[in-house]
């Protein structure tokens, strides 16, 4: 475990505060500072979470930008919301400034920090983070596609009636419409999901799209999801923090194809630590070809 521990969410919105309510209620190891450049919106937040710390002897305070760039973990949420009739290009543009201004902020950053990239794109904003940083590779990463996996867990689970915590599948590549299930890969107790007979008439495009759009549904319903990345993030800190090398699917750097996506790692105290090898289909390697080349045409406009 890491000693005297500091976790540093920046961005005190709905996300940034929900992380730091999930880390409460799961009594991660570790003082929580939030940060944000609205400071009485800050105290607002640190304020009424006060009110839950004794659920779990976890300290929460409001810190500087400078205190943060010396946490072990890093959170970074701070980012715009996509407007009317925006482009996907524009809102990079915007995030893009956002994560640029947070980490000069930060700086000199803890050569050990852990950095965990929330605010979307999180592909394109993980990359970016990764050369604008300075830190190692493994310690810059994004959360990927860690709660559509999730979401696919427990529809498999509720659809085979077994426990989530037994079905290994994944939702990989861009974290977005492009994203994709390797259902090729996708186990319960070592079996094939998709060799079970309930799913022998199951429209697998469906489901990829519901999970892949189920955001998109909670925020046309009440505007805004952050209940399960909070909830996410929380279980990756206990991870690096406990040093638990859990496997997730995380958005980390391909060398292979030169961009971040998310793919199966293995998360400890160093942050990522390897990648899996995963064998694809042949439809489901050609999806993450589209996938990574489509994120590389966008970063190469940061280049």
């Amino acid at each position: 475990m890491v000693k005297h521990s500091r976790i540093a969410i920046v961005g005190a919105g709905s996300v940034g505060a929900a992380i730091a309510y999930a880390c409460m209620l799961r009594g991660v190891p570790a003082e929580l500072v939030l940060v944000d450049i609205v400071e009485d919106a800050v105290r607002g937040q640190v304020l009424d979470l006060s009110d839950a710390s004794f659920v779990a002897n976890v300290r929460i305070r409001q810190g500087s930008f400078q205190d943060a760039g010396q946490a072990d973990i890093i959170i970074i949420t701070a980012g715009a919301k996509q407007k009317p009739g925006e482009s996907r290009i524009e809102l990079i543009a915007r995030n893009n400034a956002i994560l640029k201004s947070c980490i000069s902020s930060m700086s000199p950053l803890n050569p050990h920090a852990i950095m965990l990239i929330v605010a979307n794109p999180v592909d394109v904003l993980t990359a970016l983070a990764q050369r604008l940083s300075g830190l190692p590779p493994q310690q810059v990463f994004g959360s990927g596609t860690f709660l559509d996996s999730e979401r696919l867990r427990v529809y498999i689970a509720d659809k085979l009636k077994v426990s989530e915590t037994s079905v290994h599948a994944f939702a990989l590549g861009e974290h977005g419409d492009s994203q994709f299930i390797a259902w090729s890969a996708a186990r319960v107790g070592g079996v094939p999901v998709l060799s079970f007979p309930e799913f022998k008439n199951v429209d697998l495009n469906a489901v990829q799209k519901a999970i892949a759009r189920k955001a998109y549904e909670i925020i046309s319903l009440k505007g805004a999801t952050y209940f399960g990345i909070g909830a996410c993030c929380a279980s990756l800190c206990l991870s690096i923090l406990n040093d638990t090398k859990s496997v997730r699917p995380l958005s980390v750097y391909s060398e292979k194809h030169g961009v971040c996506y998310a793919w199966p790692c293995v998360v400890g105290k160093e942050g990522i630590q390897r990648r899996l090898d995963l064998e694809l289909s042949q439809e489901e390697n050609a999806a993450l070809e589209a996938s990574a080349k489509s994120l590389k045409e966008i970063l190469e406009q940061y280049a």
